[in-house]
């Protein structure tokens, strides 16, 4: 009935009932009905293309919970639709001995049998046959007479799947979800990276016109010491409204006061008179936490801090 294809490759016959196999080189793979979910339709659609964009809600109402991949080929004015779970399948294949690597291509045995005429044996339980078409699984007892399954007479089809050795970890709704959050992130870093250049740029042309206003020099040495003394400068002027902001804020008692703010040299210098111990306290806190360099002298009823700048 069969004639036997000429291929490189042995192919085996996988149910999950069957002995385990030692294969070291490439075969082809037939797999038993019990590993795919098969249905035969007449659809108003001509091209298989377009099939295949509808397989998921075919089945949908019929299969159990799992992560399916789908696939489908035309016979005549009819399409056969399959459902297939890759981990399923994988791990059936390996609880035999057939290693991923040593597939060289995988077939559903519907498309290969397809002609089947009478019942083949397909373990030590059950026997295969067609049925309006359709290739069943039934007990040995449901068939008065059957012949011995031989893989390697069948000339196979063009009617192969792929099997996705990693698509079963996460199911292809949330493959797509996690690819919007990819792209979601990469148009994010866009983003930062264009305000990054934006700024980068004002900084260049804010360093220019500083060095324009101050008398751009020729040399890198010249301009990195004008760098140096505006950065002085602004550490100065930093310092100076530091110790006004404190000495401004402190809380005074009705007879005491500030006598006198002056600017000497390198120090700002704030002088009070009639000072509490506890208003002197609160004062010295202050400048303690504020980091800056200070020193305090008192003569009479003169209370003094003295900033260095």
């Amino acid at each position: 009935m069969f004639t036997k294809f000429n291929s490189k490759y042995r192919t085996i016959f996988v149910d999950p009932q069957m002995p385990r196999v030692e294969i070291s080189e490439k075969v082809n793979v037939i797999l038993s009905p019990s590993l795919y979910w098969v249905k035969k339709l007449s659809l108003p659609i001509k091209y298989l293309r377009d099939v295949k964009k509808i397989l998921p809600s075919i089945f949908e109402d019929v299969l159990p919970e799992g992560n399916y991949n789908y696939s489908a080929y035309k016979s005549g004015e009819e399409f056969f639709v399959f459902a297939y779970e890759d981990k399923l399948i994988l791990d059936t294949l390996a609880q035999k001995g057939i290693n991923a690597s040593n597939i060289a291509n995988v077939y559903f045995a519907q498309s290969e049998f397809e002609e089947l005429e009478g019942a083949l044996k397909v373990n030590e339980t059950q026997n295969m046959y067609l049925k309006d078409e359709i290739l069943i699984l039934v007990p040995n007892t449901f068939v008065n007479e059957s012949k011995p399954l031989d893989a390697d007479t069948v000339s196979l089809s063009g009617h192969t799947i792929s099997l996705a050795q990693f698509g079963h970890i996460v199911d292809t709704k949330s493959l797509y979800k996690i690819a919007g959050v990819f792209i979601v992130l990469i148009v994010l870093l866009g983003v930062e990276w264009f305000v990054t250049a934006q700024k980068i740029n004002e900084i260049e042309e804010l360093k220019s016109a500083l060095f324009e206003k101050e008398g751009a020099k020729s040399t890198m040495f010249e301009n990195n010491a004008i760098l140096k003394k505006q950065k002085a400068i602004y550490e100065k002027q930093t310092k100076l409204r530091d110790g006004v902001s404190l000495v401004l804020s402190a809380k005074l008692a009705k007879n005491e006061t500030l006598k006198e703010v002056s600017l000497k040299n390198k120090s700002f210098v704030a002088e009070f008179s009639t000072l509490s111990p506890a208003t002197t306290a609160a004062i010295e806190k202050d400048f303690k936490a504020s980091g800056l360099s200070y020193k305090i002298s008192k003569q009479n009823e003169s209370w003094r801090v003295e900033v260095s700048l």
